[in-house]
């Protein structure tokens, strides 16, 4: 990190090729190392000299508008798209207070599973499907377009998955279903639980 750098590029908690098959190294290689790191740089030069130099991404985010909304919220999106993966979740399966927050709402896991991967297929464009937890503890599926995140709605992030086709499309070309479909296996639900329980 350089004194020029407010923010980062995350380290990930596994190889460029820990993901395989379901997200083969070369998508990670280019999807951290190029498009995130881009994003990055640009927030970097964006806030210098800002009073966004002193925000956190979150705080950035719910009060930014144009190019730095756009770059934070693509930081912050990926930030946890990235985290929440394991080449061997230590939970494959929400347990305790998150399953029964999930049954409550979709009245199943594979439920939820298939209302989440429909919201993902059907999401027009570029953008995002998340679960996310709202204030009473209550759960609610949301798709956000481009750089948004339901932090901007009151909500706290929970899982997402990214449905910019630079996400999937050397792995599945145009196959968006069959990539949300693969991701469940790679989702760290101890990591998602972590997240519900702040």
């Amino acid at each position: 990190m350089t004194q020029d750098e407010i923010f980062t590029l995350i380290d990930l908690p596994y190889s460029q090729d820990g993901l395989k098959p379901v997200i083969n190294a070369e998508t990670v290689a280019f999807h951290h190392g190029k498009h995130l790191a881009g994003y990055v740089k640009n927030l970097n030069g964006l806030v210098k000299g800002t009073e966004y130099a002193q925000m956190q991404l979150e705080e950035i985010v719910c009060k930014a508008s144009g190019a730095v909304l756009n770059n934070a919220g693509q930081i912050l999106n990926h930030n946890l798209y990235f985290l929440q993966f394991s080449g061997s979740p230590k939970k494959s399966a929400p347990t305790g207070a998150l399953l029964d927050a999930v049954n409550k709402a979709f009245g199943s896991f594979d439920a939820f599973k298939a209302e989440f991967e429909q919201k993902g297929t059907t999401l027009f464009g570029s953008g995002w499907v998340w679960l996310a937890k709202n204030p009473d503890g209550s759960l609610v599926i949301t798709q956000e377009v481009n750089a948004a995140n339901p932090i901007q709605k009151g909500l706290v992030p929970l899982l997402t998955f990214d449905v910019w086709e630079h996400a999937y499309y050397l792995d599945y070309q145009n196959r968006r279903a069959d990539y949300l479909k693969a991701l469940w296996s790679i989702v760290d639900w101890s990591i998602i639980e972590q997240r519900y329980s702040k």
